[in-house]
């Protein structure tokens, strides 16, 4: 289990960080980001160092694959949306595939729906 440390005015805590993040090429050769437990500000660093590595190395089109998280927050969005950027400006794009309903609604709240493309799940991107 990885520890988190987070500071408090009075003092510092260690917590127990719920996270997973691991990349494999699917079938079609696409990278895969699969994340998993909760992607919020200590874990958001990771979630963009292995996108970052990926745009980096000429990737065109990353699936980032969502089934395994039960906690999105704003700093998540945020390192999504950069991440976006800088694949766009390679004339790529990120596709998000099996957020759960929880996690989906925060896309749409924030609009962000409209501006990821979204699955249900990775066979629906595979033979695009």
């Amino acid at each position: 289990m990885r520890l988190a440390k987070q500071q408090r005015a009075d003092k510092e805590c260690v917590l127990p960080v719920n996270f997973s993040v691991k990349t494999y090429n699917h079938e079609n050769g696409t990278p895969v980001v699969v994340l998993g437990g909760e992607v919020d500000v200590y874990t958001a660093p990771q979630m963009k160092e292995q996108l970052s590595s990926l745009i980096q190395s000429g990737a065109q089109r990353i699936i980032v694959d969502l089934s395994g998280v039960n906690y999105f927050d704003s700093t998540a969005l945020g390192t999504l949306i950069g991440s976006l950027h800088r694949i766009r400006e390679r004339e790529g794009n990120i596709l998000i595939v099996g957020a759960s309903p929880r996690v989906r609604r925060v896309f749409e709240i924030t609009g962000l729906d409209n501006v990821f493309e979204m699955y249900e799940s990775i066979d629906q991107v595979a033979n695009l």
